[in-house]
């Protein structure tokens, strides 16, 4: 057994795309504008082994309610693994993404969270 797909919801599915792609590096799985689909995978990945990640429009009441408490816990939505954090970090800042913090270390490992404009916190978390 494996995970197939998960999903985030999101404000806009369009410019989450953008912004998972264009500035975070993901590729796209699937597409389908005229439908507000949008699917992302890790960069490089076999599609068949790797899981997608649904962008989930948020218009739906029941979604819209999660996506915005967690939104105001403060909570990450997903937590993506990168071989460097701060490293990461950098390159993010230098596009723009706004972060909570600077990276810190816990025990559970080094970690940043950034705001993906999209309705969600977004946790780094070094590999």
């Amino acid at each position: 057994m494996r995970l197939k797909m998960c999903s985030i919801h999101v404000k806009d599915p369009a410019a989450a795309h953008t912004f998972y792609t264009e500035t975070l590096g993901f590729e796209t799985l699937m597409a389908m504008p005229e439908y507000n689909l949008f699917i992302i995978k890790d960069p490089g990945a076999d599609n068949s082994s790797s899981p997608g990640l649904l962008l989930e429009p948020s218009d739906n009441p029941i979604g819209a309610n999660y996506m915005n408490a967690v939104y105001q816990a403060g909570l990450p939505a997903v937590v993506l693994g990168v071989p460097d954090v701060q490293a990461e970090y950098k390159r993010l800042l230098a596009a723009g993404v706004t972060f909570k913090g600077e990276p810190s270390e816990d025990p559970s490992g080094v970690s940043a969270v950034f705001d993906d404009g999209c309705g969600n916190f977004v946790q780094l978390h070094q590999d």
